[in-house]
């Protein structure tokens, strides 16, 4: 799995005119499911979501992780995280997983953030055709990948 995780004082997601979803302070986190992952990149990433101390303390420091400053959660499937532009100018796509084995992870990462934030996350719609706006806070970016572990 791979997660492109930014810092939001504000975050939506709109799907056919309609707003989708929608958090203030936050995490809105882009996220693209590999063939090859399992049950286990969900647990390890999800937790490293959650806990990276990316939040400003009192001296101004990011020393404070999601849960600590109860901040929310904006997921979004992105399979093209894992396009490969190597070969020609047209993206390859081969290595992000099918939606019959995406789906299937996609969800249960929702499930695992929102059980170790304690509160429900928002979401946009897998496979959708979505309109993301956020105002990142930083500003702050960081690519996670659970196969490297980092």
């Amino acid at each position: 799995m791979r997660a492109v995780v930014q810092r939001v004082t504000d975050a939506k997601v709109s799907i056919g005119g309609a707003v989708r979803g929608a958090i203030g302070k936050g995490l809105l986190v882009l996220l693209a499911v590999e063939e090859t992952d399992n049950f286990d990149d969900v647990e390890w990433l999800s937790g490293k979501i959650v806990r990276l101390r990316i939040f400003d303390d009192e001296s101004g420091v990011m020393n404070r992780s999601l849960q600590e400053v109860t901040g929310e959660i904006l997921l979004i499937s992105q399979f093209t995280l894992f396009a490969s532009t190597k070969k020609g100018n047209r993206p390859s796509y081969s290595r992000s997983a099918a939606p019959e084995r995406a789906v299937p992870l996609y969800e249960q990462f929702i499930a695992r953030l929102a059980q170790a934030l304690e509160r429900p996350i928002q979401t946009g719609e897998f496979g959708a055709h979505m309109l993301v706006s956020l105002t990142n806070d930083g500003p702050v970016t960081i690519i996670i990948d659970s196969k490297t572990r980092e």
